[in-house]
């Protein structure tokens, strides 16, 4: 009996991010990779699809938050490898401390009265 596990949406807004800390994370890594360690990290429970993902790091690329150099995987596969730019790390810490303050706010409504 296969085993269903409980996945929720990456929340709106945060997929930069996601992908920004996960290269700051790991370093230089193949789109599979992301998207793996994002659920791995996660305990399973964000998933990074390939129509979201993909698109994400086209934008990122333009935008020079990440750079992108054609490799080889382990399994001798060709792949783009993203690696984060010093303005990705800017963009990173902009988007953390944005997410922080949202988070904060979001506990200051939620708590009991």
């Amino acid at each position: 009996m296969a085993v269903m596990l409980n996945r929720d949406e990456i929340p709106p807004g945060t997929l930069y991010m996601l992908v920004l800390k996960t290269l700051a994370r790991h370093g230089e890594l193949h789109g599979y990779e992301i998207s793996n360690a994002i659920q791995q990290i996660s305990g399973e429970v964000l998933q990074v699809e390939e129509g979201s993902l993909y698109p994400a790091l086209q934008r990122m690329l333009v935008k020079g938050w990440v750079t992108a150099k054609w490799g080889v995987t382990a399994g001798n596969r060709r792949a783009r490898y993203y690696r984060l730019t010093a303005d990705g790390r800017k963009r990173l810490a902009e988007e953390l401390s944005r997410y922080g303050r949202v988070t904060e706010a979001i506990q200051k409504v939620i708590q009991p009265a």
